[in-house]
């Protein structure tokens, strides 16, 4: 997949849980709230990695929720970029083209 394919949908999707919030909440979460769920996903990706690498004891087999993990971190990554109105993919490439001038 595309990196703008995923950013686009990223934000329908994150449109559709918009509704779902309205629907029980009878508003949006806030950009703030958004981050929170951020941090909560990036906490739960920094213990199960401490559980695949047997360092935290979470059952057997982690990687499964290891791996949703990671990419609902990168979603709420894109979804808070573009609520706060910053290009995710130039966000992205600028990172990227600094760090190989520092280090390439």
């Amino acid at each position: 997949m595309e990196f703008r394919q995923a950013v686009d949908q990223s934000i329908e999707i994150r449109k559709a849980y918009h509704k779902l919030e309205e629907m029980h909440h009878g508003s949006r979460w806030s950009v703030q709230e958004d981050a929170l769920a951020f941090l909560t996903d990036a906490a739960r990706v920094g213990r199960l990695t401490m559980a695949r690498e047997e360092r935290w004891p979470m059952g057997n087999n982690p990687e499964s929720e290891l791996t949703h993990k990671v990419g609902e971190s990168i979603w709420w990554l894109i979804v808070l970029a573009e609520r706060m109105g910053i290009d995710s993919n130039d966000a992205l490439e600028s990172f990227l083209e600094k760090k190989k001038s520092d280090f390439l």
